[in-house]
């Protein structure tokens, strides 16, 4: 808080640190260097660097205090192939019912599925349920399990609010 004249200024160094190098400019273009040679990472031959380090003592010493590879068996398999493949044949299903004319079973576009809620809020009867059920397509087990968790935003129109506005308009909402 306060304006700018409460405040310490800020005072930079008026001297070199030790600490901070001399800058040298960079070169545009590197300076060319020797061809690098890279030592061969497999070959069908043991060479004889590989033969003293097998001979080696301390090594041996060491893997054998390791003891032998202990291998979890209760592991899960971990198949991210099959997880892949899964995922493929979900998109590839899900490409041909929407390319298909016939709406897929138990399947809903949301103002499909609002119209639905909201006819299953007069429904009286098992019967009633069942026919709306299968007008949408519907399991009437989907549709129970999805009115459990999901209800229709309803609009009564018997008793609608009416505001006035600033300039005598007014605004009637139904709720």
């Amino acid at each position: 808080m306060g304006g700018a004249s409460s405040k310490a200024a800020r005072r930079l160094p008026k001297d070199m640190s030790s600490r901070t190098g001399a800058r040298a400019p960079a070169s545009p273009h590197p300076a060319p260097s020797a061809p690098r040679t890279h030592a061969p990472l497999a070959s069908e031959f043991k060479s004889e660097e590989i033969q003293r380090d097998a001979q080696d003592p301390q090594f041996m010493a060491k893997l054998n205090s390791l003891g032998p590879v202990k291998v979890d068996h209760h592991m899960k398999d971990f198949r991210a192939a099959g997880n892949m493949n899964s995922i493929l044949n979900t998109r590839r299903q899900a490409d041909s019912e929407a390319s298909s004319p016939r709406q897929p079973r138990n399947h809903l576009l949301a103002p499909s599925l609002s119209e639905l809620l909201e006819e299953r809020k007069h429904v009286s009867s098992q019967a009633q349920l069942e026919q709306l059920a299968a007008r949408y397509n519907l399991d009437v087990e989907k549709l129970e399990s999805v009115a459990r968790f999901v209800n229709a935003v309803g609009v009564d129109e018997r008793n609608p609010i009416v505001v006035q506005a600033e300039h005598g308009e007014e605004k009637v909402f139904k709720v």
